[in-house]
């Protein structure tokens, strides 16, 4: 059943971390299995990771597509950046996110460039500060984007999408325009009124 559900949600992009191969020993020999790091998004503020592990890579992608969807998370946005700075840890990765004047464009290195694309995010300077291993960089920006959400609710801090929603949910009153006053113009004549009046008027001639 809910196998079911995750199939029936919206197309989400989907970006490849990376791909990992592992080999692990076993009676029969040694066995390889693929592991696939995946970010999802909708581009309006959700966003998930997932890993998934397979015998094979097409298989591990899905599964690992399959465990972002239920990991999603919505990421308030201020406009088109973040509402604030922040610095988050995952392990040896530390990322550091800085809000950014609109038409800035991403400032970021690869994998955390792919996690804030996929959340809708369009302006904004991130710096990787700890380890340069793409998992625990992007499992670090997710924790970031997870502080932000945090602080946002705590401090009540209101966001521009937040007020945008508002005044499109708020109806307007109706404009009232007044009424001209069209002043009225005698009604013409068409051509069979103006012969019968000119049969009945007939011009006076002086002797």
């Amino acid at each position: 059943m809910a196998q079911k559900d995750f199939d029936k949600q919206p197309e989400f992009e989907e970006k490849l971390i990376r791909v990992s191969r592992v080999s692990k020993k076993t009676k029969g020999g040694d066995q390889a299995t693929f592991a696939a790091l995946m970010v999802i998004g909708d581009k309006k503020g959700r966003v998930g990771v997932g890993l998934g592990k397979a015998q094979g890579v097409v298989e591990a992608i899905r599964k690992g597509v399959r465990q972002a969807k239920k990991k999603m998370i919505t990421v308030p946005i201020d406009g088109s950046t973040i509402p604030f700075r922040v610095e988050a840890r995952f392990g040896a990765g530390h990322v550091l996110l800085k809000p950014a004047v609109a038409g800035s464009g991403v400032i970021a290195g690869g994998p955390v460039r792919a996690v804030v694309e996929a959340a809708g995010i369009r302006d904004i300077s991130a710096k990787i500060l700890g380890s340069d291993n793409q998992a625990t960089s992007v499992y670090a920006t997710i924790e970031a984007f997870k502080e932000i959400s945090r602080i946002v609710k705590v401090r009540h801090i209101s966001l521009k999408q937040d007020k945008v929603a508002e005044d499109v949910i708020t109806p307007q009153p109706p404009v009232v325009v007044p009424n001209k006053q069209v002043k009225k113009q005698p009604p013409s004549l068409n051509q069979t009124q103006v012969k019968t009046v000119k049969k009945i008027v007939k011009p006076v001639v002086k002797k």
